[in-house]
């Protein structure tokens, strides 16, 4: 697998973590990028239709194009747009898995990026 694919937030702190989280322990060469603000949240509460049709179309090139067989479905601490605790961040995660899985036919993971910007898988 040479692509895996990340919904994360837009916070420049969480993107490295992330990237290498997802290369080291899926060992991928590429990770897709498809960043909102706050997007767990966006998805779990449908909020938004424009924006999530929006995750859709990017998440639509990086698996129908790139080929990615991962989604990683991400949350952290301090986000701007999502000032959740890491328990309500987790539930939200778990219910954009849900949702996500509607959507596509591959792996998908839920991760949180913790007050250190470490990277730890979600158990579900």
């Amino acid at each position: 697998m040479d692509f895996a694919s990340a919904i994360n937030c837009m916070d420049g702190r969480t993107q490295e973590p992330v990237i290498n989280w997802i290369k080291t322990n899926y060992k991928v060469k590429y990770v897709d990028m498809i960043t909102e603000a706050g997007p767990i949240k966006i998805i779990s509460e449908n909020s938004d239709s424009c924006l999530i049709n929006s995750i859709k179309e990017r998440l639509n090139i990086s698996i129908n194009i790139h080929g990615s067989k991962l989604i990683a479905i991400v949350g952290h601490y301090d986000c701007a747009r999502n000032p959740e605790n890491m328990n309500t961040q987790v539930i939200q995660i778990k219910e954009c898995i849900k949702i996500v899985k509607n959507w596509y036919d591959v792996e998908i993971i839920g991760l949180w990026v913790n007050e250190n910007w470490q990277v730890e898988k979600i158990k579900l």
